[in-house]
C-alpha cells in the first residue's frame, strides 16, 4: 500500500512540473501578410500592374498616401516570453512601385534590421515654466484664493447701510 502512494505522489509531483514549465514557454504570433516567397518572386516590373499584384500577392496591408501610390506588404513574427511585452522575432516590409499608368517600376524588401529602436531619456517630459517643489505645490495656493478685500477695513456704508 505505501508503494503505490509514492508512485502517485510522484506521478503528482512531475505533473506539476510539467505544468510548471508548459507554463513558461513563449506564445508565438503572426501578424500580417502572410509570405509566399515563390509568389512574391512572381512580381516582376515592367511586366505587372496593380490587377494582376492584386491578383497574385491579394489586397495590400496599406497603400501610401502621399506622393505616388505605392503598396505595402507587412508581414511580421511576434514572440512574448512570459511575464513580458512581445518581441518581435522577424519582420518582412515589402514595397510594390507603380508608375502614374499602373505598371510595377520596382519591388522593395526590407527586413527587421530596418527598424528604428528609440530609447526614451528618463521618466520626465521637461516643460517651460517654474520648477515647483511637491510642497509649492500642495501650499501654492493658500491665501490667495479669494484674498481681494480680505483683512481690509470697510471704508464707507456696509450693505443694510450702517
Amino acid at each position: 500500500m505505501r508503494i503505490n502512494g509514492q508512485k502517485a505522489w510522484a506521478a503528482g509531483l512531475a505533473l506539476g512540473l510539467a505544468v510548471l514549465a508548459g507554463g513558461c514557454t513563449s506564445i508565438r504570433d503572426h501578424r500580417g501578410y502572410i509570405v509566399d516567397s515563390m509568389l512574391i518572386d512572381a512580381v516582376q516590373p515592367g511586366i505587372d500592374n496593380r490587377t494582376s499584384v492584386e491578383r497574385t500577392l491579394g489586397r495590400p496591408t496599406f497603400v501610401s498616401q502621399f506622393g505616388q501610390q505605392d503598396w505595402y506588404y507587412v508581414s511580421q513574427n511576434v514572440r512574448t516570453p512570459p511575464f513580458s511585452r512581445p518581441r518581435t522575432a522577424s519582420q518582412m516590409v515589402m514595397r510594390v512601385r507603380f508608375d502614374p499608368a499602373g505598371n510595377v517600376t520596382g519591388v522593395d524588401k526590407r527586413g527587421v534590421e530596418q527598424v528604428a529602436r528609440i530609447g526614451p531619456e528618463g521618466d520626465k517630459t521637461p516643460t517651460l515654466g517654474r520648477h515647483r517643489s511637491f510642497l509649492e505645490d500642495l501650499f501654492g495656493n493658500v491665501g490667495s484664493v479669494g484674498a481681494g478685500g480680505m483683512g481690509q477695513t470697510p471704508t464707507g456704508p456696509g450693505p443694510n447701510g450702517s
